[in-house]
């Protein structure tokens, strides 16, 4: 029974400083300013100090949380905001029969990472013409962690990108820590293939991109297509905000396919540098029967895209040659299996 009672109160101390860390993190980020944070953290600490017995302590710091969570929780996420350049629209759908017109759709041109042309595209294509999904998986550093931007092939005309990102306001730069709070709201970048992937493996560097195909018929890709543009007309309507836990860049693209058809929890879709690696296991990729490690070393695109520059052929030179690709013509970004 003492041991009972022990374990019992070790494991609510542990939950009650997790807690306080995380409301403490939360008046850090998302309150009026840091030193409103660590006045009312140093205030509950010495009431802890103070206070006699354990439960007296946990019910201060049940309060102290209870109170920043309901404030928590009352800030909205908005599309009105002084953005970056880069997420200063979002993107939109109009669907008519076989039609589908996109607006906002990003196809920069740049000079290097933080030097370019801002151009904002109408593009419409069509339904019927959607061939198939490829996957870039981007690295930045850390193997375990990853940017997943989801490409979709058409008969006609160049492939359309996808890919879910933080939206940020000018000043701001990305916190991993911050990403837990209320930091920036959830944008999907609907791009010209060139402009996100081109940004990512030729003008920032230390970046890498693999590129895969996606096992999926043309019907099953038509309905992960549309999958995306539900969630964009939703965003487009209804702001979100990012969640580095629950709501990126991964979990969006899963969260976004029916409840009765998502793929069982995995911790690599939370570590998604490694989801290259669980869509293998599940036969996920065409592969040509290669080991994933032969696929993967093959799947590398770094040194193509810094080859092919601008050159109108730019989805069909990325592809040539890969495994699960088969034979590449036509068009730029039609791919032909």
């Amino acid at each position: 029974m003492k041991f009972a009672r022990y374990f019992f109160r070790s494991l609510l101390a542990f939950f009650g400083l997790l807690g306080f860390v995380w409301a403490v993190g939360a008046l850090y980020f998302d309150g009026p300013s840091p030193w409103v944070a660590w006045t009312l953290a140093l205030a509950v600490g010495v009431g802890v100090f103070f206070m006699g017995s354990w439960v007296r302590k946990l019910g201060v710091i049940s309060l102290f949380v209870g109170v920043v969570l309901g404030w928590w929780v009352t800030i909205q996420p908005s599309n009105v905001g002084n953005w970056q350049a880069d997420v200063a629209q979002t993107s939109w759908a109009e669907i008519e029969g076989d039609e589908v017109t996109i607006h906002n759709l990003r196809n920069f041109k740049y000079r290097t990472a933080a030097d370019y042309t801002p151009v904002w595209e109408t593009r419409k294509v069509r339904l019927s013409e959607v061939t198939g999904v490829d996957l870039f998986i981007n690295y930045w550093g850390s193997p375990w962690m990853a940017h997943p931007i989801a490409s979709f092939q058409f008969i006609q005309g160049p492939p359309v990108a996808f890919s879910i990102e933080t939206r940020k306001k000018v000043g701001q730069s990305y916190s991993a820590i911050g990403g837990i709070y209320r930091q920036y709201e959830l944008i999907y970048i609907v791009a010209d293939e060139r402009d996100v992937v081109q940004v990512r493996t030729r003008y920032r560097k230390g970046e890498e991109a693999y590129l895969y195909r996606i096992a999926m018929s043309p019907a099953e890709a038509r309905g992960r297509f549309l999958e995306y543009l539900a969630s964009i007309n939703r965003l487009h309507e209804v702001p979100r905000w990012y969640n580095a836990i629950t709501t990126n860049c991964t979990t969006g693209i899963r969260d976004q396919h029916p409840k009765a058809k998502r793929q069982a929890w995995d911790w690599r879709m939370l570590v998604n540098g490694k989801g290259d690696e669980l869509t293998y296991e599940l036969d996920g990729f065409r592969t040509d029967g290669l080991p994933f490690t032969e696929l993967k070393r093959r799947a590398l695109i770094q040194s193509v895209t810094e080859e092919v520059n601008d050159s109108g052929d730019f989805s069909q030179l990325i592809r040539a040659g890969r495994p699960g690709f088969g034979s590449v013509q036509g068009s730029a970004g039609d791919a032909v299996n």
